[in-house]
C-alpha cells in the first residue's frame, strides 16, 4: 500500500499508529502515546488532505466522498485506515491509520517486552494447548489483538482456524490451516451486505477447530456465544470493556442489540468463555493487568478477577493458585 508522504514514518520500526488531523498536523505512536511529527514535506491546505485521505481509502476498494464521507478499510496484510472528510470534521480530513507489527508477534517477544511477567508464561501457553475459550479485553490500542495473535501464533500446525472480521487486522497471523472471512457493505442499491453475524454462523459449516472474532462490539455477540456453547471450544474474541468485572454489563448490552434477554445472554456467557484477558496501558506501555472469568452466581453473571498486575507488582486471589494448576502448561 502507498502511503506517499506518510510512508517514511510507516516504515519506522516500532510505529503502531499515524493520525492526521484536520489542520494537518501528524501524530505518531511508537508504543508511548501519541506525538506530534514533522513531516519532510507538510500537507499544503486541508484539501490535500481530502485528496490523500480519498487516495488512500481509493486503493484498498473504498469510496470517501460527500455521498460517504466516512471510509474504514484495510490490507490483506493487516494496514487499517479510517478516514471522515468535511463536513463532519471542519476541514479536509482526519485520518487514522494502524499498522500491524513488522514481525508476527508471539508469546516470547510480548513477556520480553514486558506485557506480561514471565510467571504467566506456562498459563498463556496453557490456554491455548487446551483450547481455553478467550476473551480478550481492553480499550483502543491496548494490544488487545496484538495478543489475539501471538496466542494464535501457538496454535498446532494442523489445527483450522477461521478467522472473522469487520477489517482485516490479522493479517501477519502465519498458519496454513486458516480462512479468513470479512465483512462486505451493500452496494450502492443497498442489497448485498454481508454482517459479522452472517460469517459467525457461516464458520460453522467450514469444520474449524477455532472460530476467531476480530472483535464484537454488536449483535453478533449472541452467534459467537451459540457457536462457543455448542461444542466448539478453543474460539477467541476481543471486547471493548473498562475491566474484567465490566465485562458481563458489556454482554449484556451487546445481546440487548440482537434482542436477547439479559438473562438469556448470561446463561450463555457463563459457559463460553473459560478466560477474560483484559489489557491496559500502563505508563504507555501495553500490559495484561487482569485474568478473571465470568461466573454465574446469585442470578447474575460477574466477572471475578483471578490476578492482577500492575507492571511490577502481582496480585491473587485465593482462586488463582487452582485456577493455575488447572490451565498452565
Amino acid at each position: 500500500m502507498e502511503l506517499g508522504p506518510l510512508s517514511d514514518i510507516a516504515s519506522e520500526l516500532g510505529v503502531t499508529d499515524i493520525a492526521v488531523t484536520c489542520d494537518g498536523t501528524v501524530w505518531v505512536d511508537r508504543g508511548q502515546g501519541m506525538r506530534p511529527y514533522a513531516l519532510r514535506v507538510p500537507f499544503a491546505n486541508p484539501q490535500a488532505i481530502r485528496d490523500f485521505a480519498v487516495r488512500l481509502c481509493s486503493q484498498l476498494g473504498r469510496r470517501l466522498d460527500d455521498a460517504c464521507p466516512i471510509a474504514d478499510a484495510s490490507t490483506v496484510e493487516g494496514v487499517r485506515v479510517h478516514a471522515v472528510i468535511a463536513p463532519l470534521v471542519p476541514q479536509g480530513a482526519a485520518i487514522s491509520i494502524r499498522l500491524p507489527d513488522a514481525v508476527a508477534p508471539n508469546l516470547e517477544s510480548l513477556a520480553k517486552n514486558g506485557m506480561f511477567p514471565s510467571e504467566w508464561m506456562p498459563l498463556l501457553e496453557g490456554f491455548v494447548e487446551r483450547k481455553a475459550s478467550v476473551l480478550v479485553t481492553g480499550g483502543t490500542g491496548a494490544g488487545k489483538t496484538t495478543l489475539l495473535k501471538a496466542m494464535l501464533m501457538r496454535c498446532a500446525p494442523g489445527e483450522r482456524i477461521i478467522t472473522v472480521e469487520e477489517v482485516r487486522e490479522l493479517g501477519m497471523l502465519d498458519h496454513d490451516n486458516r480462512v479468513s472471512l470479512v465483512t462486505r457493505d451493500a452496494n450502492m442499491e443497498g442489497k448485498g451486505a454481508i454482517g459479522l453475524s452472517q460469517l459467525i454462523c457461516a464458520t460453522l459449516r467450514m469444520r474449524p477447530d477455532r472460530i476467531v472474532v476480530g472483535e464484537c462490539r454488536g449483535g453478533e455477540i449472541v452467534d459467537l456465544l451459540r457457536a462457543l456453547n455448542s461444542g466448539h471450544r478453543g474460539g477467541m474474541t476481543t471486547l471493548h470493556a473498562n475491566q474484567v468485572a465490566a465485562v458481563p454489563s458489556r454482554l449484556v448490552a451487546l445481546g440487548l442489540l440482537a434482542g436477547l434477554s439479559p438473562q438469556a445472554t448470561a446463561a450463555l456467557a457463563q459457559d463460553a468463555f473459560d478466560v477474560v484477558l483484559h489489557v491496559s496501558r500502563v505508563g504507555g506501555r501495553r500490559c495484561i493487568t487482569q485474568i478473571g472469568r465470568l461466573e454465574f452466581a446469585e442470578g447474575k453473571l460477574r466477572g471475578n478477577l483471578l490476578s492482577g498486575w500492575n507492571g511490577s507488582q502481582m496480585l491473587a486471589s485465593q482462586q488463582w493458585p487452582g485456577f493455575v494448576r488447572a490451565w498452565s502448561r
